[in-house]
This record gives structure tokens, sequence and C-alpha cells, in this order.
């Protein structure tokens, strides 16, 4: 019940802050496509966990924070690869294990992966995910282990 609800305050405050509208056509509107989808997610049975991550918004925030940190780094290293006389890049293809549990962490950790310069999420299939790196070396066993549990930890709510 308390996902429905976090659904339902979150389309309401998503739709207003969309409209900025005060007309009384455009409100009721607003109020007809807000209940048509609580409807429909009730119906379908997809407000879950998943759907509905609004008790882990810190925890997503601070990944985030640190996903920035850690894009800026990777940015930097591509940036030098281009401007270099030499293309010394060495791409090499991994498969990476991760720790999560559910749907939203494997999404967020492979997105993750495609967002940070150099490396690109190719497949994801149970909890492998087919990785291509610019340089072999930064595909090696360990180096996404504290993406994933970070990852883990933000979008399962504590995770690995």
């Amino acid at each position: 019940m308390g996902y429905f609800i976090g659904l339902l305050i979150t389309l309401v405050v998503f739709w207003y802050t969309m409209s900025g509208m005060n007309k009384p056509l455009i409100l009721s509107l607003g109020a007809v496509s807000v209940v048509l989808t609580m409807v429909l997610s009730w119906r379908l049975k997809i407000v879950d966990k998943d759907s509905s991550p609004y008790g882990r918004i810190v925890q997503f925030l601070l990944y985030w924070v640190w996903l920035f940190v850690e894009i800026l780094k990777a940015n930097w290293r591509v940036i030098r690869a281009c401007v270099k006389a030499d293309l010394d890049i060495n791409p090499a293809l991994v498969k990476v294990k991760t720790v999560c549990r559910s749907d939203l962490a494997k999404t967020t950790f492979a997105n993750s992966i495609t967002l940070t310069p150099g490396t690109v999420t190719v497949s994801v299939e149970g909890d492998k995910l087919l990785v291509h790196a610019l340089y072999e070396e930064d595909a090696e066993p360990g180096a996404f282990d504290e993406m994933d549990r970070r990852s883990a930890w933000a979008s399962d709510g504590g995770g690995a």
C-alpha cells in the first residue's frame, strides 16, 4: 500500500510540476490521467519495490554523486587517449558477474557502466553482464566490483 501511495504522490507532483496549470479543465484532465495510470498500474500488478523506489532516494542520490565523480575520472582518461598522437587503446569484451538481485539494481549497474566513458554494457543475462571496454586493464575481474556493490546498495536497499 505504501508503494501505491508513493506512486500516487509522485505522479501528482510530477504532473503538476510539468504542466504548471491551475485552470479547472486542465486540473481535471490531470486528475483523470493520474487516476487512469493508478488503475492500470494496480490492474497490471506493477506497483512494487522496483517500480517505486521512493524509500531509497537518499541512497540513490549518494550513489549518483559517487558515479558523477567516477564519470569525470573516466572522461579524463578517454580525453587523454583521444588527444595522443598514437591511439594506444586495447579493447576487450568481458563478462562481469553482479551481486545485484533486483532488475532495478541490475539496470542501474548496467547503465552506470555505459554512462562511464570507455565502457559499454552490451547485454545482461541473469547475473552476468557483457561489457566492452576501451582498455583491457580497465576490464579486469575486479574493475567493476565497487560500482556493483554501490549500485546494489542504492537499488536493493542495502544489497550485498
